[in-house]
């Protein structure tokens, strides 16, 4: 990773507590009745300083692009703190609101369906300049617009172009065009490279770090490629089923992972040499990601965890505290790091809906100690 702009660690750009954002479950034919809740962000903190890079990586279905969108109040957080430059967004009228989305922008996932095909790229950058009244007139819109073009590497020509003329890679930059030109100090990537060419992905991942270099943006990078999370982030947060597991340092978290989950993420990252990667040890999970709508007790990763312990894990959820530099939600994070506790087979798991007959909730099959499934 390039080398950052020396500041100071305790400037924090933005501060979430206890964020969580719930979606009805709704039933009825004539009358809407709301029978349960789909939790799909359940109590996240997270802060992210000025200038440096945040990124979230989980499974698909833990909740990472919700808890993007809720941080920009695309969303609307169901309860918890958003803190934007110490602004507290949760609670700022619809006006001023919009007034700050100046300053925070979002790049999303699918360049094609986010980019309007009715619009030429002019037009798409002009729009929100317009909205915030940025640019005496047509003329310095135009320079300001140009300028942002050099800077993620397009023509001129193509302000007369439409988003179906280019490839996915020239697309995706548009996109971080239209995040640019407003000036903000925070972009949330919501899986900025993963519907690119590896080729590709390369060149968008260092436009990004070449942008944050020169212009001292802030970002939180979304992603699933766990080496491109790596590559350009200098805090990584891990996320299962609504809730962060684990926070650490990028190296930190790649080199020693605290949480069984995270090592379990980290298993499956392949290594380009052929005899280590025969070598050593994978954690394969038994099962599906638990359904947010229901998720089990306790710790919600205990029904998946190879060192679930039957005190504990299935009656009380871990709250995420310090060990040695990571942030960690695990009861035994220490005795799994020493070795103290070893793996056990695990099987997969039905986490029934609630209400559904007297059936207990965890229902499963024992397998043979020591195995993996």
């Amino acid at each position: 990773m390039s080398e950052r702009s020396e500041r100071t660690e305790n400037d924090v750009l933005v501060e979430v507590r206890d964020l969580k954002v719930h979606f009805p479950i709704k039933r009825g034919v004539l009358f809407d009745r709301v029978v349960g809740q789909v939790k799909a962000v359940d109590g996240v903190d997270l802060s992210i300083a000025r200038g440096k890079t945040y990124g979230l990586v989980g499974e698909s279905g833990c909740g990472k692009s919700t808890l993007g969108r809720a941080l920009l109040q695309l969303t609307p957080p169901t309860a918890g703190e958003v803190s934007f430059d110490g602004v507290e967004l949760t609670t700022l009228p619809p006006g001023k609101l919009r007034g700050m989305r100046r300053r925070m922008q979002m790049i999303f996932q699918d360049p094609m369906s986010s980019l309007d095909p009715r619009q030429n790229v002019e037009s798409i950058l002009t729009e929100g300049l317009q909205t915030h009244g940025i640019g005496a007139d047509r003329t310095d819109r135009r320079r300001i617009i140009g300028e942002t073009l050099d800077a993620v590497g397009l023509p001129r020509w193509a302000l007369s172009r439409y988003p179906h003329e280019f490839s996915g890679g020239q697309r995706q930059r548009i996109g971080i065009a239209r995040a640019l030109v407003l000036g903000p100090e925070l972009i949330v990537a919501d899986e900025p490279v993963s519907a690119l060419d590896v080729s590709i992905q390369a060149q968008v991942v260092n436009l990004l770090d070449e942008l944050q270099d020169s212009l001292g943006l802030t970002y939180l990078v979304i992603a699933h490629d766990l080496a491109v999370v790596r590559h350009i982030s200098d805090t990584v947060g891990v996320m299962y089923l609504g809730a962060l597991v684990e926070e650490a340092p990028s190296d930190r978290l790649y080199n020693e992972p605290l949480h069984p989950y995270t090592r379990a993420l980290m298993s499956a990252v392949p290594v380009p040499d052929p005899d280590v990667e025969d070598r050593r040890e994978r954690i394969l999970l038994a099962g599906d990601l638990p359904s947010p709508a229901n998720p089990p007790s306790g710790c919600r990763f205990h029904t998946r965890c190879p060192w679930a312990q039957p005190t504990r894990c299935a009656d009380e959820r871990p709250v995420l505290r310090e060990i040695g530099g990571s942030r960690v939600a695990c009861h035994f994070a220490e005795q799994i790091a020493s070795g103290e506790l070893r793996p056990h087979g695990v099987s997969a798991q039905i986490v029934r809906p609630e209400g559904e007959g007297d059936a207990p909730g965890v229902v499963s099959a024992p397998t043979e100690p020591g195995s993996y499934v």
